[in-house]
């Protein structure tokens, strides 16, 4: 799997395989729609959290290779690492992102996405901009064979075009076969190279350019899937 050129920048595991890292995406994914299907107004970040772990474990996860993030409101805007306010609840006109990292048959599953609670429009447009400006970025990566630096310089130029501004502190990174951090690297927007399919998660959070929230989106990269599923039917109640 690991190019000459990339050094341990692109290595993984004797364990590794494409079609374990397809069923860690699968299950990611259709868990981050499960937890938005509960989710309701007046619930807390505590309440939320118990939520998704009792969803993760429901299907079976093997753990959790980072903590279970959700963030409501004005938390949107806050990156991996800041802490949410403890004392904010889930409003009934309210936005709100989910971003898991479980692993599934030894290998890291990274999924997240936005959903919004109410019909606000712009919070409504804020979500579904972060899953259109994540696919146009995927896209460029499938036709045009652009290094991780391209990548987010192109992310960041149509977030603005799009009327949108583009966190550049979130800049994706690398998974694999657990534990993935054995062969960190660095983030995908500082990668010179054209990342290889199946081990890069490209990551999206933009905000609202006047208003105090955001949104975020992230999957992983995988070259033979120019037919994004953005489906959100099992969270109909919430979903963007």
């Amino acid at each position: 799997m690991t190019r000459p050129d990339t050094g341990r920048t692109e290595a993984t595991g004797a364990k590794f395989s494409l079609d374990s890292m397809r069923t860690a995406r699968s299950l990611s994914q259709l868990a981050v729609r499960r937890i938005a299907s509960g989710m309701h107004p007046g619930m807390t970040h505590a309440q939320a959290h118990d939520l998704a772990m009792a969803t993760l474990q429901k299907l079976e996860m093997e753990r959790n290779w980072h903590p279970i993030i959700i963030r409501f409101g004005e938390d949107t805007l806050r990156t991996f690492r800041e802490a949410s306010d403890p004392g904010r609840v889930l409003g009934e006109q309210d936005i709100f992102f989910i971003d898991i990292g479980p692993v599934w048959e030894g290998h890291e599953g990274d999924a997240g996405d936005t959903f919004v609670m109410g019909d606000d429009p712009q919070m409504h447009a804020c979500a579904e901009a972060a899953r259109t400006l994540w696919q146009g970025v995927a896209d460029r990566w499938r036709a045009d064979r652009l290094s991780g630096q391209a990548l987010y310089a192109y992310a960041a130029e149509r977030a603005e075009t799009m009327g949108w501004r583009l966190n550049l502190d979130i800049k994706g990174h690398r998974v694999c076969d657990f534990p993935h951090a054995i062969y960190q690297a660095g983030r995908l927007g500082d990668f010179g190279l054209c990342p290889a399919t199946g081990i890069w998660i490209l990551e999206i959070q933009i905000a609202h350019p006047t208003l105090p929230f955001g949104a975020f989106y992230e999957d992983l990269l995988m070259a033979n899937d120019a037919t994004h599923d953005n489906s959100a039917a099992e969270a109909e109640p919430v979903a963007a």
